[in-house]
């Protein structure tokens, strides 16, 4: 610990005469050894061996003891080991029971087994899905921008904030453009917190009011700004209340708490029954009371499903790392369950449903808005001289916040839109870098979501100039001039009408228009926040394009076939939203638009109702997400939100599935969310979804599976008792082994279980309870099948062939485990025949019935385990009674499904019939 500190004590090792918002720039550049112009790469990677990562200290992981604890104490494996202890006392006093004993210890020793190696494989499931997430951070070495991990900053280290950020480190700032931070979670104040880099504080200045400083964990959440790293790790003002901000994460997720509640309901059960039966047995003959003991110690081992609550962890955890596989980083357990319920997807049209590459192909300047005709970008130099384009051209170039990637020639650091003017501008022979340089960004009102625009000053030759780019709509209304090709003069109405014309007719060819202007000022603001959007001459238009993803038509169509709505929130023109809509088969008969004019005017009831067949909301802003999915869900949908910046972690939040885009999205977004995309592609939703309706699927068919045998255990032993048989069919240690050797393998093989290809064709699944309609009459019949075949083996053994009882048992006891095995086929479909291909191949499955066969042949014909678990050898007639009774329960759950289907089939012809007499 002495060492960590030692190591994180920037400040002391430096030798900083005072706090870090308390000295100049210079002074903090000069302690930390660092420049303008950053760090070395190797001074750097010293500083990280010295300083060590910039992480806070995080809680020890569960340790196995306390794993196996907490597999002990479940309230089922107590009843177990109850049972165990009551069949020991049985040994000590009447010389039976230690059979069960040692099976029943041997079942709980494999069981906590399985269920820390299965907890153990979630946690590192999740662990390394929390790594793939880590932040990152754009810091200045060696003299250029570069994108790091949070966790390898080091003091003195330059970095960039920008709108949207979790700042990474204590940050000393530099210089800034108007930054605001919320500091919440340090200082309690909800109001985001205004930044003044260049200020120097008094030393004993409290945490809320130093301007000049940014502390980790805080959000940026409007402006940039550069700043010194002068805090990394637990010497951050977060790392001194670490010890509250520690997370564990927490594997009790709503599905597990389902299944541990049907557990203890069965365990209750299952005492109830055991009391009941030792009663009437005890009435009849209080004489033979060890063995009514026993026969109640088998009643409680039968309804108990060891392995139901541990299974459902590991089908989850694969789940995930399944998804991460696809690009869909699940950042908790929970998650997965509520994916395979989604039944609305909202969704950014930017990126999410297109390739996010924009491109400007055209502009309209000079005389184009009069002809009504854009003008191609390679025609431009030959349409126009340069005094026409050349402010539209200064703009593209200067009014960005995105820089051309000096790692990866042709990328770009930034925002995607920004990026394709700064290539527009390469392309017609401005060097973007050199011509910032050239003409020095002298102020910046950044962008603004409820604005829709961004403007900048610069100095161009000592002349402070202007530039502002936005949506075109919002900016008219602010231009007083407009440049045509014979030069400035008074916009009248006319113009804006034309331009407006033009800018609806390049939206319907699904462009995304952007319009600049310009102004001359006479001096730059003194505030930062001033207002430099007035008195504007309006100069053109660039038009880009950002290509659909193709593979998203048929992830839209997979969508609604499912009974999943997909809507699109986009910030276009809503001629634009609607022609992209209508591509991706998004918009279909009968479906509406709305605006966010028209939102805007719309009361939350008027919403509610209107979002029921709303698929695009166009020019919306990100804090109208929040009223458009508050509006979804209170028609009871469970709506998935994608998001990337600040302003949409509210609806990111809010939303049942908070989807994160992984390339664009902002820190602040990613850690709102619950899933997280790595392509940023729609399509990579719909695989989720596809994936979470699989793992919810496979847990009902475990359920299915494992209480199905448990109900017949139970009847054959409550029938026995309740006709008063001299001797149970089945004893305790026979119920042990199936439980074993027949149930536990071929569950956890089904939680893999292949996706059905219907699976997307069906409504989403409801959330509130795992036993869905039909479940629980499933799971009765099924139960009774499996008893008959069973009762049938026992009363022909006892009957039909030698009348031993042993004899009987055995052919009981094959019966019982082998029919159990078949039955783990049906439970692949609850329609489908199993003898039908297109359920896709499952080899775990059939290796877990191998090895069960295997564990049921030894304990048959192996004479010692035959005797410890008192079998005996059967006559060939016998096995040829027992392996048709074991297939029994197939044939007829065939037979059930079969009858299921003509039932369908029935109500399908039947509602068309009506539905064309409706017609008639």
């Amino acid at each position: 610990m002495e060492e960590e500190r030692s190591k994180q004590s920037v400040g002391k090792e430096e030798g900083a005469p005072r706090p870090w918002h308390s000295l100049t720039v210079e002074e903090t550049e000069r302690l930390l050894g660092t420049s303008e112009a950053g760090l070395s790469d190797a001074e750097a990677a010293a500083r990280l061996q010295k300083y060590g990562k910039n992480d806070l200290r995080q809680k020890k992981p569960k340790s196995v003891w306390r794993m196996i604890w907490e597999q002990l104490t479940d309230v089922m494996v107590i009843i177990l080991l109850i049972a165990a202890a009551f069949s020991l006392a049985m040994h000590f006093v009447e010389g039976e029971g230690l059979a069960e004993c040692i099976v029943i210890l041997v079942v709980i020793a494999l069981n906590a087994t399985v269920g820390v190696v299965q907890e153990k494989k979630a946690a590192n499931a999740l662990e390394a899905l929390k790594n793939m997430t880590a932040p990152t951070a754009r810091v200045l070495r060696e003299g250029e921008e570069s994108v790091v991990p949070a966790s390898e900053l080091v003091p003195g280290d330059i970095i960039y904030l920008e709108d949207g950020a979790i700042v990474p480190a204590d940050i000393r700032i530099i210089e800034d453009n108007n930054m605001k931070v919320q500091e919440a979670a340090l200082t309690g104040e909800s109001v985001p917190s205004e930044k003044d880099g260049p200020t120097v504080l008094p030393a004993d200045a409290p945490l809320g009011d130093r301007v000049n400083m940014a502390y980790s964990s805080s959000i940026v959440m409007y402006g940039n700004a550069t700043g010194i790293v002068v805090g990394t790790g637990m010497n951050t003002e977060v790392g001194k209340i670490a010890n509250l901000l520690d997370e564990q994460d927490d594997f009790d997720t709503p599905i597990k708490r389902k299944l541990n509640s049907v557990g203890k309901m069965l365990s209750l059960v299952g005492l109830i029954v055991c009391v009941l039966v030792l009663g009437i047995s005890l009435i009849r003959d209080w004489t033979q009371w060890v063995p009514m003991v026993m026969t109640a110690i088998s009643l409680a081992i039968s309804i108990i499903p060891e392995g139901l609550p541990a299974t459902s962890t590991i089908i989850m955890a694969l789940g995930v790392q399944r998804m991460a596989k696809k690009n869909a980083l699940v950042k908790s357990l929970p998650a997965v369950e509520t994916l395979g319920s989604a039944s609305v997807i909202c969704c950014d049209k930017t990126g999410t449903l297109t390739l996010n590459k924009m491109t400007v192909t055209c502009v309209a300047v000079g005389d184009d808005f009069a002809k009504g005709q854009e003008t191609p970008v390679a025609a431009l130099r030959e349409t126009y001289g340069a005094e026409v384009y050349g402010d539209l051209l200064d703009g593209c170039a200067l009014c960005v916040n995105a820089k051309l990637d000096p790692d990866t020639p042709g990328n770009i650091l930034g925002d995607p839109t920004e990026g394709a003017l700064v290539l527009f501008a390469q392309s017609l022979g401005i060097d973007p870098e050199e011509y910032e340089e050239k003409h020095e960004r002298l102020f910046e009102q950044p962008f603004d979501s409820d604005r829709k625009r961004m403007s900048v000053v610069n100095d161009m030759g000592g002349r402070n100039m202007a530039y502002t780019k936005g949506a075109v709509d919002e900016m008219l209304p602010l231009c007083t001039h407009i440049r045509t090709a014979e030069g400035i003069r008074a916009i009248t109405d006319e113009d804006r009408e034309q331009v407006l014309a033009l800018v609806g007719k390049m939206s319907e060819k699904a462009l995304r228009v952007l319009g600049f202007a310009v102004r001359e000022l006479p001096a730059v603001p003194e505030e930062e926040g001033a207002d430099i959007e007035e008195q504007l001459t309006f100069v053109g238009v660039t038009g880009m394009i950002d290509p659909p993803r193709k593979e998203v038509i048929s992830a839209v169509d997979a969508c609604h076939t499912a009974g999943i709505r997909v809507v699109m929130i986009t910030g276009d023109h809503k001629i634009t939203a609607m022609a992209i809509a209508r591509e991706l088969h998004i918009f279909r008969e009968g479906n509406t638009v709305i605006s966010g004019t028209e939102l805007n005017a719309m009361s939350d009831d008027e919403l509610k109702e209107a979002v029921k067949n709303c698929v695009v909301f166009a020019r919306v802003s990100p804090s109208d997400k929040l009223r458009i999915i508050r509006a979804i869900r209170s028609n009871g949908e469970v709506a998935a939100m994608t998001g990337d910046g600040v302003n949409d972690s509210p609806a990111l939040k809010e939303a049942d599935i908070g989807v994160a885009m992984g390339i664009t999205g902002t820190d602040v977004a990613k850690d709102a969310a619950d899933m997280i995309l790595l392509d940023d592609n729609f399509a990579t939703i719909e695989s989720a979804i596809r994936e979470g309706r699989r793992v919810y699927r496979n847990i009902q068919k475990v359920i299915q599976f494992l209480v199905a045998g448990n109900i017949a255990e139970i009847l054959i032993l409550f029938i026995a008792v309740c006709i008063g048989l001299p001797e149970m069919p089945i004893e305790a240690v026979h119920i042990l082994l199936i439980n074993l050797a027949t149930d536990s393998l071929p569950a956890v093989a089904l939680g893999v279980d292949p996706a059905s290809k219907n699976i997307m064709k069906h409504p989403p699944v409801k959330s509130g309870t795992l036993f869905e309609k039909g479940m629980v009459v499933r799971i009765i019949v099924h139960g009774l099948f499996i008893s008959a075949a069973a009762w049938a083996a026992y009363l022909i053994g006892t009957y039909c062939f030698a009348h031993d009882h042993v004899q009987a048992m055995t052919m009981t006891f094959i019966v019982l485990s082998v029919s159990q095995l078949a039955h783990a086929l049906n439970q692949r479909s609850n329609t489908d025949s199993v003898f039908k291909h297109g359920q896709g191949h499952n080899p775990y499955l059939w290796g877990a019935i191998g090895v069960s066969l295997v564990i049921v042949a030894l304990v048959v014909f192996v004479p010692p385990l035959q005797g410890f678990f008192n079998l005996t050898n059967l006559t060939w007639q016998e096995w040829l009674v027992s392996i048709a009774l074991s297939l029994f329960p197939l044939l007829a759950v065939e037979v059930y499904k079969l009858v299921g289907r003509i039932v369908v089939r029935q109500k399908h012809r039947a509602a068309l019939r009506r539905a064309l007499h409706k017609q008639a």
